[in-house]
């Protein structure tokens, strides 16, 4: 069985309107996707990948394992536009390597920005193929002490619970300074195209079953299939890339 879904809770400032209900970490009780079809043995990690062919580390996470620069860039071209986040690998060395090798693998390419709450976060990472999602679905890393405040328009890695980081992300729409008690580790921030991010989808709003947005479990055994058919007007990342 797949791990629950990931928890994101923001808590309320007395006096402030209630916060976004947070995504439960129930477990999933869809039908699970059967096990993949056994791959060919995947080349090792150095060897180019064929134009155009699937990178054998989306299947075999141990093979996306190298230590990211101190500092890079990443491009996101959207279905809004192009964004480009600085990352600095001093605020959380564990989220920036395992981010670095999946934007080097292009897991981050053709997905969903399937939670956008205005005021709060948008949501990305999981893998618009089922198959992919389940290789990850236990490569978990520690967590990384909190070194920078989730300010608006940093990128931090959605958690559902301690130790438990795998690939989802999420941008902070505003100043988000409550989740630094809560042991999330900001490790980059846009720099440039904040407003396309601000330009994403919100409509359908939390996700179920707090809200009428997507489940993260039907995600989790369908994919893209789902959203594409369910939640039409969700904004994808077309493709995301390392930029000097």
């Amino acid at each position: 069985m797949l791990r629950p879904m990931l928890l994101l809770v923001l808590l309320a400032a007395c006096g402030a309107p209630p916060p976004p209900a947070p995504v439960l970490a129930d477990p999933v009780t869809s039908e699970p996707v059967p096990p993949p079809a056994p791959e060919p043995t995947p080349a090792p990690a150095a060897e180019p990948v064929a134009a155009g062919a699937p990178n054998p580390a989306l299947l075999n996470p141990s093979l996306a394992t190298e230590t990211a620069p101190a500092e890079f860039k990443v491009q996101m071209e959207t279905t809004k536009g192009s964004f480009v986040v600085a990352v600095h690998r001093d605020w959380a060395p564990k989220g920036v390597d395992r981010f670095y090798n999946l934007v080097k693998i292009g897991f981050y390419d053709d997905i969903a920005f399937f939670r956008a709450v205005p005021g709060f976060v948008a949501q990305f990472g999981i893998h618009g193929n089922p198959a992919v999602t389940q290789a990850w679905s236990n490569s978990d890393i520690q967590d990384d002490p909190v070194k920078h405040s989730n300010t608006k328009g940093t990128l931090t890695f959605a958690t559902s619970g301690p130790n438990s980081r795998t690939t989802q992300l999420f941008i902070s729409y505003e100043d988000n300074t409550n989740l630094d008690g809560m042991g999330f580790a900001a490790f980059g921030e846009v720099v440039a195209g904040i407003d396309v991010v601000g330009k994403l989808y919100t409509g359908y709003g939390e996700g179920a079953p707090r809200g009428r947005g997507p489940d993260q479990g039907m995600i989790t055994h369908q994919g893209n299939e789902y959203l594409k058919k369910g939640f039409p007007k969700l904004d994808y990342i077309v493709h995301a890339t390392i930029v000097p």
